[in-house]
């Protein structure tokens, strides 16, 4: 007993007075419904065959029209719901229905439309790691660096042609930059559309190569660049130099320069923001009564510190403005002094004595909890 086959309009879900666009995308909404890489009821594949053999019909205007006035009769002879149909014969998976669809709307869907050669490729960018001092990062410098890199053929100009010849238009081409290729399916007919393999997108052939860059365009140099640091620059920050990297092939624009700052450290001060911080050394004498210290400075003089009276271990005393100077504003950070009081470790019979009274007028030891200061550490030292 024969099945009867449903209207195309209702297996499409659309009806008689619907657009191509909206044959299109119903279709394109039911094939991603019932495509067997998608559903896996045992029924998709049936669905998808139906709503395949549906769109072959309503999408071509002529079986259209005897479509709808004859019915099924007028096209089960002619490709659709024939004996040889196939929907599968044309699009092998889920993904190449649609690949193969928009691949072909993008380009304009036939194989005519013009086409421009592609753009050529912007040249490499280019590191480079510099190593400064520390107060070249501070206050900043210039320094020279070479760099070696492609840079333009000064010969042919760039365009890898032996000067008084000229690249020719690609044969495979002619000119486009791209080839295209034509395929058959259920849709129509598509093109989809690849760089092309001789010229590699460029549209342009060198027949006779310069003899200074064997044709590339591009030669092999070492450049001097005078790079400016700033002032206050901090270890590992970049540089970007703009133009500065590899040409680019065929006189494309060139790529850029990131230099990579490395800052040696300092034997005396560290580095946090755009505060320097120095450890200062004084002696049991200088935290108990007091003392102005002149300090080293990063700019290779000194600052006066004052020491108040009873100072404790690493107190830290503020030097204002004498610090980094701030990268993007005015001013400077500060100096940050932190102070380290010497327990002698060795003493004199002299200076033990002289110590043992001095200790007698600090009182008894105690176990009460608090914050052991310089005359406890000094009591622990000489044994209580």
């Amino acid at each position: 007993m024969a099945t009867t086959k449903r209207d195309y309009y209702e297996v499409l879900g659309i009806v008689k007075t619907s657009t191509s666009e909206e044959i299109k995308k119903a279709f394109r909404a039911k094939a991603r419904q019932y495509h067997p890489d998608v559903n896996k009821e045992p029924e998709a594949e049936g669905q998808f065959k139906e709503i395949s053999e549906a769109y072959e019909v309503l999408i071509d205007d002529d079986k259209r029209a005897a479509y709808d006035r004859f019915g099924h009769a007028a096209v089960s002879g002619n490709g659709a719901g024939g004996a040889g149909f196939d929907p599968f014969q044309n699009f092998g998976s889920f993904s190449d229905i649609f690949e193969t669809f928009f691949t072909a709307a993008a380009s304009g869907g036939g194989a005519g439309t013009g086409t421009r050669p592609r753009r050529p490729q912007r040249g490499a960018h280019l590191a480079y790691r510099l190593t400064v001092e520390f107060e070249e990062a501070v206050f900043g410098s210039e320094k020279e660096i070479e760099i070696p890199r492609l840079a333009t053929c000064p010969k042919c100009e760039g365009s890898g042609a032996e000067p008084g010849t000229e690249p020719q238009v690609c044969p495979t081409c002619n000119g486009r930059g791209e080839v295209r290729r034509t395929q058959q399916s259920i849709f129509g007919q598509f093109v989809s559309v690849v760089p092309c393999d001789r010229c590699h997108g460029e549209g342009k052939i060198v027949t006779t190569p310069c003899t200074e860059c064997k044709g590339d365009g591009r030669i092999r140099e070492t450049r001097k660049l005078a790079v400016k640091i700033p002032a206050g620059i901090e270890d590992g920050a970049q540089i970007r130099l703009a133009s500065e990297g590899e040409a680019g092939p065929r006189g494309a624009p060139p790529g850029d320069l990131y230099i990579e700052v490395n800052v040696k450290p300092h034997k005396l001060f560290k580095r946090d923001g755009n505060d320097l911080l120095l450890d200062l050394n004084i002696n049991m004498s200088q935290a108990a009564l007091g003392a102005d210290i002149q300090v080293p400075t990063v700019d290779g003089a000194t600052a006066p510190v004052k020491i108040a009276p009873g100072t404790q271990n690493d107190k830290v005393v503020r030097v204002k403005g004498m610090g980094v100077p701030y990268l993007r504003g005015t001013g400077r950070g500060d100096l940050l002094v932190k102070v380290n009081i010497q327990i002698p470790t060795s003493l004199s019979e002299e200076q033990k004595r002289l110590l043992r009274e001095l200790g007698k007028t600090f009182g008894e030891a105690t176990t009460e909890p608090q914050e052991k200061g310089l005359f406890g550490k000094l009591k622990d030292a000489l044994g209580g």
